[in-house]
């Protein structure tokens, strides 16, 4: 299935932990074997590998149990090696803020 997004969350949960699963039983690893490489609960591991969310860093210690991290990198990639980076001179941005409008029309409700 490919993830796109007119996929609900639960759906594209669910494609990632079958993915996740169909990787780990590629590299011939049991839960319990993942378990201890990754030092996440074989509990937890099962509840991922049937869709139930498990936490970002319990996530993060599994994919690279799999040697799988590398994978983060097309998750969100860095800002600073996209092509239009070398383009802009800028300053990075520090924060995302829309500007102001600015409403010179306004007046005091006795002026006409």
């Amino acid at each position: 299935m490919k993830i796109n997004r007119d996929l609900h969350d639960k759906a594209i949960a669910k494609e990632l932990s079958s993915r996740f699963k169909q990787y780990r039983i590629a590299a011939s690893m049991t839960r319990t074997e993942l378990a201890e490489k990754s030092m996440v609960s074989v509990g937890t591991i099962a509840r991922f590998e049937n869709g139930s969310d498990i936490g970002l860093l319990n996530l993060i210690k599994l994919l690279k149990a799999l040697d799988l991290e590398e994978k983060l990198d097309l998750l969100i990639p860095d800002p600073q090696e996209r092509p239009s980076h070398y383009v802009d001179n800028n300053a990075p941005k520090q924060r995302a803020r829309k500007r102001k409008k600015n409403d010179n029309d306004w007046k005091w409700g006795d002026e006409e």
